[in-house]
């Protein structure tokens, strides 16, 4: 339970029914409690942190004025939500976010219903708040709609559609949006966007010359006012070099002061009462209230436990490279080595392995921001000029790629290789972060060559593979470190198509494809059978298959991804097409969005443990249970 003496006013706080009990004056109190609480809770626990500092005051803000979960507040970008949460009902299990069990890390519609609407990639908001504002409307409920976004989300396509769309509507939705404007993704911000916002944010004449402007004219819905306001988009002209807001429809105002509390409520309190879009520009700090993650806000992020009178303290790294630091290594290498590669991020420049690159190759490194189609596309030109693009993209950020990885990479059939980071079971981040599709959205498209490797050396070949082979390809790798192979330090490739028999055994064959190899290798051991690290999920190694089918009386499909179309389901076809009518247990992941848990909990509730693996075998083929004497030879 919360402190009631740390936190006088938080503490009698459960929902925001009860934070609108409080007079307006103590709502600074309020916020300043919920900072020192978020900051001891994810100073115990780790979790996402500067992003929810960032919008303290906008949050109590919103809850105190709206009438929540009546009115909804769809968040973009759900890492700066633990404020919303602790206000949400969720104050006193916020400290189990991202645990099994626990606090989702991000909005979810079926924890609470204050989360309106669910969220994991960047840039829904306007699309699904207009949704609402648009279906209540149409079906005469009395209701606000308020989307949140920031963080970087505004670079994003799909938010200027929905802007468009919004602006151009009759009759007119009543909306509200608010830009938090803080300069930061997980990254600093970059592209014409941010410069743009850069450069009205820090008009300091425009700001005075409104603010001066409301006290010498007075009433607002007198003459001189209204004729003044006319006037507004003249002079933000001479500032900004577009009205891109006021122009789609929107009638902007801003930019205010997202920490001023008192200015904050008086806005939303006008903007509460008006008719049609709205949309009101907030500046913010990353991180504000702590000076630590004021101070480095990409660091601060998202951290680990921690002492906040420390702050972070840098840890050895572990004695094994991430997969994702192999990748970043590979990459200046492979640089080194051809002048013609571009390094491609999607705003993922940290999490994708890129910070080296970015500071050795600058010429050659592009972050498009958070606008996955584009990086797709982009990559796409690329190679049709002669360069060699490399996507470094998460495993579920590509599937917001896929139109244009079919009908702009694929369907030319051009060079461009996918570093697919975070693929299979990512653990705490959840459902909407977990890569439990890519296998099968990859393997269905033409011409492409996609590759799942074992562990950290292969990685690094494959990847060399996938860059030399002319067409697309796909390499895909999981959070974390990997078994520990040592790496070697040239740049190698391996025969496309060409699996590796770890052992020979009797009666089955496990093929195994990726990561969960080392499982495969201690169930071989375990029960004599054949184990295959097949490296390719497309092409098959059909000379392979066949020759296997000949002796083995059945085969198991182990992977980290959905068994729907996945792997499995390639060796499957092949065997169909093929007339080999040997049995078959395809193991994955199930049928199902996994909550968020640690990856080694996530794999003993799929069964893809070495327990629940060899159960599954025992249990389709039970005349290979192993002897005693079998069972400590395997230990």
């Amino acid at each position: 339970m919360i402190d009631s003496t740390r936190y006088p006013h938080l503490s009698r706080i459960a929902t925001p029914a009860d934070l609108r009990q409080f007079p307006e004056t103590d709502l600074p109190a309020i916020a300043a409690e919920l900072r020192g609480h978020l900051i001891d809770t994810v100073a115990q626990v780790g979790g996402h942190f500067g992003a929810g500092l960032g919008v303290i005051e906008l949050t109590v803000a919103l809850h105190y004025l709206y009438d929540t979960p009546e009115d909804r507040i769809v968040w973009d970008v759900g890492h700066q939500t633990y404020p919303h949460k602790i206000l949400t009902g969720r104050r006193d299990s916020i400290h189990t976010v991202k645990q099994k069990d626990g606090v989702a890390p991000f909005p979810k519609r079926d924890e609470s219903p204050f989360d309106t609407f669910g969220v994991g990639h960047s840039s829904t908001s306007i699309s699904a708040a207009l949704g609402m504002a648009v279906a209540a409307q149409r079906l005469g409920q009395e209701r606000q709609v308020v989307a949140v976004i920031g963080d970087g989300a505004m670079t994003a396509g799909m938010v200027y559609e929905a802007l468009n769309h919004a602006g151009g509507m009759e009759p007119e939705p009543d909306m509200l949006v608010v830009l938090n404007d803080n300069r930061m993704s997980i990254s600093e911000n970059v592209g014409g966007l941010t410069k743009m916002l850069g450069r009205l944010s820090g008009s300091r004449t425009l700001n005075a010359l409104r603010e001066g402007g409301k006290k010498l004219l007075g009433d607002k819905h007198g003459g001189p006012a209204r004729f003044v306001r006319r006037w507004e988009e003249h002079w933000k002209g001479m500032f900004v070099p577009s009205t891109l807001f006021e122009q789609m429809g929107f009638h902007y105002t801003g930019p205010i002061d997202g920490h001023d509390l008192p200015a904050l409520v008086a806005t939303l309190k006008t903007l509460k009462g008006l008719k049609g879009p709205q949309l009101l520009h907030i500046i913010t700090t990353k991180g504000k209230g702590y000076e630590l993650a004021e101070g480095d806000q990409i660091q601060y992020h998202a951290v680990g436990p921690f002492d906040p009178s420390v702050g972070v303290v840098a840890k050895p790294g572990p004695a094994k490279p991430t997969y994702t630091q192999v990748f970043g290594d590979w990459l200046c290498d492979m640089a080194a080595a051809d002048t013609r590669l571009m390094g491609i991020t999607p705003a993922m420049r940290e999490g994708s392995g890129l910070v080296r690159f970015s500071q050795e190759y600058p010429e050659r490194y592009f972050d498009v921001a958070i606008a996955e189609q584009h990086a797709v596309t982009l990559a796409a030109g690329m190679a049709c000029e002669g360069a060699k693009p490399v996507v470094a993209i998460y495993s579920t950020f590509l599937q917001r790629g896929y139109d244009q990885l079919i009908h702009d990479v694929a369907l030319q059939d051009l060079d461009v290789l996918f570093a697919i980071d975070r693929a299979g079971l990512v653990g705490p981040d959840g459902a909407t972060h977990a890569g439990s599709f890519d296998l099968s959205f990859l393997r269905c498209i033409p011409n492409m060559v996609v590759m799942a490797p074992a562990d950290e050396n292969e990685c690094r070949r494959l990847l060399t593979t996938g860059f030399q082979h002319e067409g697309p390809a796909a390499v895909r790798y999981p959070r974390g470190t990997g078994p520990g192979v040592p790496l070697e330090a040239g740049l190698e490739p391996l025969p496309i198509g060409q699996a590796d028999v770890r052992r020979r055994g009797r009666s089955l064959a496990i093929l195994s494809f990726g990561t969960l190899l080392p499982v495969a290798e201690t169930i071989g051991r375990a029960l004599d059978l054949t184990v295959v690290n097949m490296r390719f999920v497309k092409p098959l190694d059909a000379e392979l298959l066949r020759e296997l089918s000949r002796h083995h009386e059945g085969f198991v499909t182990l992977e980290d991804n959905a068994v729907e179309g996945g792997a499995g389901s390639a060796v499957a076809e092949f065997f169909a097409a093929e007339g080999i009518t040997t049995a078959m247990l395809q193991l994955g992941l199930p049928d199902a969005f996994l909550d968020h848990a640690s990856r080694e909990q996530l794999l003993e509730q799929c069964g893809l443990d070495i327990d629940g693996v060899q159960a599954a075998i025992l249990k389709r083929w039970p005349q290979l249970q192993p002897t005693a004497t079998q069972q400590v030879a395997s230990a």
